[in-house]
């Protein structure tokens, strides 16, 4: 609709045609607002963009990070053995199993060897058991490894070597030492703890039971 009297548009907001200053100021919020709306649509992009570069880099860093070499832990105790008094243990254990950490170390004035065995390649099924070997080790050693148990364990035999057992699973506050299979050699008191499954377990200690007899 338009004014007969000036042919200008009637805005139905006023109800008469808008004067020019009232034309310019519309015309001024028009393109605010739509440099408002584009700096908004332009932002969004932005951090679409950059978090497409992220995902991005995030896929390369993790597809391309170097597997971390496999640790010959039989190699270094054969090292270790031939450089020292020790009789280090080194059980066989499936091909499947890897270490992720193993050598000689010391704790509370005893000697200790360390292997950390991973049971499984995949990493939603696998289990860790630890060997620790403490050399001359003393009864304040062996608490401290198995976290100051209250109890005296349970005697198993496995593979004709005795072991004392000590099944804590539940207690949160230990650990990964809430299961754990201890026995002695002549020199040293091994002590076998970690999350695995109990055929982890004994098929580790019975692969103990052939290096100590090995030995002897």
């Amino acid at each position: 609709m338009t004014d007969p009297a000036t042919g200008r548009p009637i805005v139905a907001e006023l109800g008469r045609p808008e004067t020019p200053e009232e034309k310019a100021a519309r015309v001024a919020a028009n393109r605010a607002k739509r440099r408002a709306n584009q700096t908004t649509i332009n932002l969004l992009l932005s951090i679409g963009a950059s978090l497409l570069i992220v995902l991005f880099l995030i896929v390369v860093v993790v597809r391309e990070a170097p597997t971390p070499p496999p640790i010959d832990y039989r190699a270094t105790a054969d090292e270790l053995t031939a450089g020292t008094d020790f009789d280090i243990v080194a059980p066989v254990v499936p091909p499947q199993w890897w270490v992720n950490r193993a050598g000689l170390s010391a704790s509370g004035g005893v000697t200790e060897w360390y292997v950390g065995f991973v049971t499984d390649p995949e990493p939603t099924r696998a289990g860790f058991v630890g060997l620790l070997q403490g050399f001359d080790a003393n009864p304040t050693w062996l608490a401290e490894q198995l976290r100051q148990p209250r109890t005296a364990g349970e005697a198993v035999e496995i593979a004709g070597v005795s072991w004392t057992l000590y099944d804590r699973r539940g207690a949160s506050q230990l650990e990964n030492r809430q299961y754990a299979l201890v026995t002695e050699t002549a020199s040293s008191t091994i002590v076998l703890f970690g999350t695995a499954d109990e055929a982890d377990f004994t098929l580790l200690a019975t692969a103990i039971a052939a290096d100590i007899s090995a030995s002897d």
